[in-house]
């Protein structure tokens, strides 16, 4: 099945740790937070300290999303702040003239799982030298740095190609995809082979954040294929 990871983005900002306490209601599997620096992306969020204060408020698993320019200056101090999965973009990696081979395993070695992020730019071809060493591929299917875009089709065809090679090579990374996701293209990214599904805008603009919740979850049960999703 697919896991419904809440991005907190799109949640009233002044309201968090309410906004906690309704997707751990619905419940949602992840509680996935958006990290922006202003430099990587044009806007700015919030630092480890909102995950430490957030931390004792939850039981999920909180994915921080790391769109930061120096992903290697950040990593320590989100995972001693409880991030238990932590997600660098490939480009940053790239930008700040470093590798992200040893980032990744650092991240590991810290005691967090560690992801890899793309933008719709980057081919998921990319991503094969590091297929070894991460815990989650992260397809991007809006540009990062903002909520309430519409999804990028073709960015699925990213998720189905990371799912046929890590089918053919018996890994057992986890794909997510984030970005303009909603209950109408659930069954379209069910069948790309996901595993996580990054969700804000169409949870904080229903009526009822809870009940979408469950709105989407079926919805991705009716779209995954007999078998599907990692080990």
């Amino acid at each position: 099945m697919v896991q419904v990871a809440s991005s907190l983005l799109s949640a009233d900002f002044g309201q968090l740790a309410q906004a906690l306490a309704t997707v751990e209601q619905a419940p949602a599997d992840l509680i996935h937070l958006d990290v922006m620096d202003g430099r990587f992306v044009g806007e700015i969020t919030f630092g480890a300290k909102l995950i430490a204060d957030l931390r004792p408020r939850s039981t999920l698993p909180f994915d921080v999303h790391l769109m930061v320019q120096e992903p290697a200056r950040h990593v320590e101090r989100f995972a001693e702040a409880g991030a238990d999965l932590i997600t660098v973009h490939l480009e940053a990696c790239r930008a700040a003239g470093g590798r992200a081979r040893p980032l990744l395993e650092a991240i590991r070695a810290g005691g967090a799982r560690a992801g890899i992020a793309i933008s719709p730019p980057t081919p998921a071809t990319a991503l094969e030298p590091l297929l070894d060493v991460i815990d989650l591929a992260l397809v991007m299917t809006v540009h990062p740095g903002a909520g309430g875009q519409r999804l990028i089709p073709s960015c699925l065809d990213k998720a189905r190609a990371l799912a046929g090679r890590r089918d053919r090579s018996g890994q057992a990374f986890l794909i997510s995809a984030d970005g303009g996701l909603h209950r109408g293209n659930a069954p379209a990214a069910a069948a790309a082979g996901i595993d996580i599904a990054v969700i804000g805008s169409a949870i904080w603009r229903a009526p009822i954040p809870v009940e979408e919740i469950r709105a989407i979850r079926a919805a991705f049960a009716a779209g995954r294929p007999a078998g599907g999703g990692a080990a």
